[in-house]
C-alpha cells in the first residue's frame, strides 16, 4: 500500500519537530504569517529561516528538500513567534541594509528605510567627489544607526564627516556600523540634543543634514504595530503636530552653516509648505526646494542659507 507524505499543519499550528523542509516551512510560514497579518509574508519567512541556517536567501530554493535538525526548528520556531508579535523582523535579526551598507540595528535606533535613500542622493549632489580646492564638512543631527551619515562618508570619502545624537545607545549602534563598514575614525560621533553642543563662532558645515522626529503625537497610536510599539518612541514623536523638532533645527542651524551652505531634512508627506513658510521668516535662507521620493509624496527639504551670511 502506498503511504501518504503528512500534509503541513494548518496556520494556526506550530510547525512539528518532524522531518520539515525548508519548502515546507516556507510554505507553512508564509501562510501562518499571512493569518496574522504581517504584510510581506514570503519574505519575512525567507529572512528568518536564513538566518536561522545562517545562509543566504538563494540558498534556501538550491537548498529546498533540506530538513532542519530539532536545535535549527527550535529557533525557528522562536523567530515565527517573535515576527507573530509584530516584532520588525530587522530587529529580529539585528540588521537591515541601507544604500550599500549592512547595518546593525537594536532597538535603539530606528530602522533605515528606502525613502531615507532620497535624502542621500540629494545630499550627494552638494558633495563632489574630490575635495579640491578643500574637503567639505557633513553634520549628521540625530544619527540614530549612523545610516546617512556612513553611505555619505562611504560614497565620498574625501570630505570630513560628523554626526551627534542625544541617545548614547544610538551612538553605539553608530559606532559599530561604522566599524562594520569600514570607515572607523572617518565619522567624528558625539553626544547631543540637536546643535545645542555647538559653539557660535566655531567650526561652520557646508552641508547638515537629518532625519528628524516628524509624526504628530497623536498619530503614532495608529501606526503600525511595527513602529508604533517597536521603535524608539523618541525618534519618531515630533510632537503635537509633527513640527517640534524640525522647526528648531530650521531656526537654529543658521549659525552653524557656512556661507551658503545647505540643510537637508526628511519631512512628512504634508510638511513642505508650513516648514518653507517658517524658513522664509526667518530671513537666513536664501533658497528652498522640495523633493519627492520614489512614491511621488513630499519627503526631502533642502535649504541654502545666504551666501553673504557666514555665522549669524
Amino acid at each position: 500500500m502506498q503511504t501518504q507524505a503528512t500534509p503541513p499543519p494548518s496556520a494556526g499550528q506550530p510547525p512539528r519537530e518532524a522531518d520539515w523542509t525548508i519548502l515546507k516551512l516556507l510554505v507553512w510560514t508564509t501562510s501562518f504569517f499571512k493569518s496574522h497579518g504581517i504584510e510581506s509574508p514570503r519574505a519575512d519567512a525567507e529572512i528568518l529561516l536564513a538566518h536561522t541556517l545562517g545562509s543566504e536567501r538563494i540558498a534556501l530554493y538550491t537548498h529546498h528538500d533540506q530538513p532542519l535538525n530539532p536545535d535549527e526548528l527550535s529557533r525557528f520556531k522562536a523567530l515565527i513567534k517573535r515576527r507573530a508579535g509584530r516584532e520588525p523582523v530587522a530587529y529580529i535579526v539585528g540588521q537591515k541594509g541601507f544604500w550599500s551598507l549592512e547595518l546593525a540595528v537594536t532597538p535603539a535606533v530606528l530602522i533605515p528605510r528606502p525613502e531615507t535613500e532620497c535624502l542621500v542622493e540629494k545630499a550627494l549632489q552638494f558633495l563632489p567627489c574630490d575635495a579640491a580646492p578643500s574637503p567639505l564638512r557633513v553634520l549628521e543631527l540625530g544619527t540614530g544607526s549612523g545610516a546617512i551619515v556612513l553611505a555619505l562618508a562611504k560614497e565620498r570619502p574625501a570630505h570630513r564627516f560628523y554626526a551627534l545624537d542625544r541617545s548614547l545607545a544610538a551612538l553605539s549602534v553608530a559606532r559599530r556600523n561604522a566599524r562594520r563598514a569600514g570607515l572607523d575614525g572617518r565619522v567624528c560621533f558625539w553626544v547631543a540634543d540637536w546643535v545645542d553642543s555647538l559653539r557660535p563662532g566655531g567650526l561652520l558645515f557646508d552641508l547638515i543634514v537629518s532625519n528628524p522626529p516628524y509624526i504628530r503625537t497623536g498619530d503614532i497610536a495608529g501606526l503600525q504595530p511595527e513602529i508604533g510599539r517597536f521603535e524608539p518612541r523618541q525618534a519618531l514623536d515630533g510632537g503635537p503636530d509633527g513640527l517640534q523638532d524640525l522647526h528648531r533645527i530650521i531656526r537654529q542651524s543658521p549659525p552653524f552653516l557656512a556661507a551658503g551652505g545647505r540643510l537637508l531634512l526628511e519631512i512628512g508627506w504634508d510638511q513642505a509648505k508650513a516648514l518653507a513658510a517658517l524658513a522664509a521668516d526667518c530671513g537666513m535662507y536664501e533658497e528652498s526646494a522640495v523633493f519627492q521620493d520614489y512614491s511621488g509624496l513630499d519627503r526631502v527639504l533642502i535649504l541654502r542659507k545666504n551666501r553673504l551670511r557666514s555665522g549669524s
